[in-house]
């Protein structure tokens, strides 16, 4: 198969782990002579990385599929990541997919390229995840100023509601030897930030003599990047040494972002959590009296199974209270192959939305709280795009400002003052 003049469009639905392994992918289609385009555009391949978190991501999945197909019948549809390695056979059954590639062979896509006869039907492969114990390091280029790194992989966590386990298989994580080797290729591109990404990224090192904490301090000590985040960590894992540390460092941003899903207590247990909500308390506490500037994230799920109207309200009372800066509220979804799906009762759909929009609405507030805090403060920002005539970017505890500005400013970091707070982004001046 010759692979000269081949066109290839890449399109990832999900995590920023997904977006670090999409690019690592199309930088091997690239050395080998191929022309990477939009995905909006016509190509010759088509390759969908994809998502299966939740219904809709399935959902924008066969969308996006079919839309593929139209811009070129001619073109051949590659589908990869955790939708490809749950659902297989569904995916296979769409018309337009040429080839399914699950978890182990995605970054063999080439090989099968070179390999196979797309006009012979369509083509799966896929081992089970018990089968799947391989590490790719990988890192994102699409955004000039910042990469996403690849640093663990897979999830030995239970959770009742959640397929990832199923979809990604074990933890594993290279050796920090490698994992710095892999930063420094970041280093040696544009970008002035790096996001640490994984499925469960304290988990790093697990089973070996190596762990996270170790980890960041190497990272600490790497030349060339300006700014490491820390992507999501479980609040088990995130212990007083890595929040001393990051406390310290000039590289590490104060910024954390932590799952919490529920704070009563007896949801938690449902889910199979592995913490109660006065961990989680204690955890921001500890942030907060190191790094009282630090923005804290929030993940929660609402709707889960048997979740009552008293439960919710313990969750958003929680919350309410919690000295933390923004929520991203997830309705919960049936999946199938988890526990979650013959547990309790279930909780109606127009239920699951209000609790959502509550939910929303307070995420908004405790977000305008948060930057008004720092309203006529100077705080240094990484310029990251202009869009309308407007710098945009991010400052060092992630708070989103826009300003007036030359476009040879993107990519550069500069101290600028807060001046008027809009809720979800910053006014600001030099």
């Amino acid at each position: 198969m010759s692979t000269q003049t081949k066109r290839v469009a890449f399109h990832t639905l999900g995590c920023k782990l997904n977006f670090s392994e999409t690019a690592t992918i199309s930088r091997d289609f690239i050395r080998h002579g191929y022309e990477k385009v939009d995905y909006r555009d016509e190509a010759d391949i088509y390759v969908l990385n994809t998502c299966s978190v939740t219904e809709n991501a399935d959902r924008e999945a066969r969308k996006l599929i079919r839309q593929a197909k139209r811009r070129n019948p001619n073109s051949s549809v590659v589908v990869i990541g955790c939708y490809a390695q749950l659902k297989p056979n569904d995916i296979a059954a769409i018309d337009g997919v040429d080839i399914v590639l699950g978890a182990e062979e995605k970054f063999n896509l080439l090989n099968h390229l070179d390999g196979i006869d797309l006009n012979s039907g369509t083509k799966v492969f896929h081992s089970e995840i018990d089968h799947v114990h391989g590490f790719t390091s990988s890192y994102s280029t699409g955004e000039r100023t910042r990469s996403f790194l690849k640093i663990q992989d897979g999830c030995d966590y239970t959770c009742s509601f959640c397929t990832i386990p199923l979809a990604r298989g074990e933890s594993r994580s290279d050796t920090i030897e490698n994992t710095l080797k892999t930063a420094k290729d970041v280093a040696a591109t544009d970008a002035k930030e790096i996001v640490l990404t994984g499925v469960n990224i304290g988990d790093f090192g697990k089973g070996t003599s190596e762990s996270f904490f170790d980890l960041i301090q190497q990272l600490d000590c790497l030349d060339g990047i300006d700014r490491i985040r820390i992507s999501s960590i479980e609040p088990n894992l995130l212990t007083n040494e890595i929040i001393e540390f990051c406390a310290s460092s000039k590289k590490f941003m104060p910024h954390f972002h932590i799952p919490l899903q529920s704070g009563s207590d007896k949801i938690l247990s449902a889910m199979r959590r592995r913490y109660k909500r006065d961990l989680y308390e204690d955890r921001v506490d500890k942030i907060k009296s190191l790094m009282p500037d630090c923005c804290i994230g929030v993940d929660v799920i609402v709707g889960f199974p048997g979740e009552t109207n008293d439960e919710f309200l313990d969750t958003y009372n929680f919350l309410n209270e919690l000295d933390i800066s923004y929520l991203h509220v997830f309705t919960y979804s049936e999946r199938s192959n988890t526990d979650a799906v013959e547990m309790g009762e279930v909780v109606p759909k127009d239920v699951r939305a209000e609790r959502s929009k509550m939910l929303h609405i307070l995420s908004d507030k405790k977000r305008r709280f948060f930057h008004e805090q720092f309203m006529d403060q100077r705080r240094h920002v990484l310029f990251e795009n202009m869009r309308n005539g407007k710098l945009f970017g991010h400052t060092d505890n992630y708070i989103q400002i826009q300003m007036d500005g030359e476009p040879e400013m993107v990519n550069t970091i500069h101290p600028v003052k807060l001046t008027l707070n809009h809720g979800a982004v910053v006014d600001a001046q030099l």
